[in-house]
């Protein structure tokens, strides 16, 4: 049991260092100011009124989902209501609707660039992460 939190917490905490190293590379890349962290600025009125739909689309969505999956046999769940499935989708559209935005609004063109490869290299990352069931560590 102690090996498997051991390799839970060194995984975890060798994906953070990963994620902040490609972050911190992108920003001086793209010449992007770092954003605070755990925040998240809105550009303007409109993309305040859409990442707040967004978000109350999905806690809806996830709630429903999670009631709904519940009430099924697990073999017979619909994937796509799982939550780590919509959470998934959550993050990828309100990142592209981020990524949209600082392109059409920004101060700084480089900033969608920057928004874009932190998707992509999250999505390429995750997928890997669990098609591979964790590259094998936790069998």
């Amino acid at each position: 049991m102690d090996s498997l939190w051991l390799k839970f917490i060194l995984f975890i905490t060798s994906y953070a260092l990963l994620i902040f190293l490609f972050n911190k590379g992108m920003r001086k890349w793209f010449k992007v100011k770092k954003k605070k962290l755990l925040s998240y600025h809105h550009l303007n009125g409109k993309h305040k009124k859409i990442d707040w739909m967004i978000r109350i689309t999905f806690v809806i969505l996830i709630f429903v989902g999670g009631f709904y999956n519940a009430t099924l046999p697990p073999l017979d769940r619909m994937w796509f209501l799982e939550t780590h499935i919509l959470l998934f989708v959550f993050v990828l559209l309100s990142e592209t609707v981020r990524a949209v935005m600082e392109k059409r609004y920004a101060e700084n063109r480089n900033d969608y660039k920057f928004t874009i490869s932190q998707l992509t290299f999250l999505s390429f990352s995750l997928l890997l992460i669990f098609s591979t069931d964790f590259f094998g560590l936790f069998e």
